[in-house]
């Protein structure tokens, strides 16, 4: 497991503001926090090295794309065995569709996000790229009607760190 870095409130307020937007300048971050701006850079710097901050990455419109039907896909995998679960999740990782794969526990045993074009496009996915390998013993679709993102993360017990 990995351990937890001990972050102060001016770490905590920069976490939050870069999560709303990365774009932020060291100078907005400063004016924000109440540091300068060269602290705000040694800061992100530190977080950066420490693992906190893992990047930086564009939003899309899936919509605006040609894949404006997204979809979660419940993946049972049988057997179940370790030789069988790297090369299915880089598969399905390579695949233009996915959004997102997640190892899980309980019935199913991955749940992967896909975005797709159409009803079509799904279903040639599905039958395609899912069903037709051997190690799928069964896929549930769930159609995504809206998506929401939330807060920025920050670690327990800092909510009230201010926005």
């Amino acid at each position: 497991m990995t351990e937890s870095v001990i972050l102060d409130t001016v770490d905590l307020r920069i976490l939050r503001l870069l999560q709303n937007d990365a774009r932020a300048t060291y100078r907005e971050l400063a004016e924000a926090t109440g540091v300068a701006a060269s602290t705000c850079l040694d800061r992100v710097t530190r977080l950066r090295r420490s693992g906190v901050i893992l990047g930086h990455r564009l939003e899309l419109d899936p919509a605006k794309l040609g894949r404006g039907l997204q979809a979660l896909l419940s993946v049972q995998v049988r057997p179940h065995r370790r030789e069988l679960v790297g090369p299915f999740v880089d598969r399905i990782r390579a695949l233009p569709e996915s959004r997102a794969v997640f190892h899980l526990t309980g019935p199913d045993d991955y749940l992967v996000h896909v975005a797709v074009a159409d009803m079509t496009d799904l279903q040639r996915l599905v039958l395609d790229e899912f069903t037709s390998r051997r190690e799928v013993a069964r896929v549930e679709t769930r159609l995504i009607f809206q998506q929401w993102e939330c807060g920025p993360m920050l670690p327990p017990g800092t909510a009230g760190t201010g926005r």
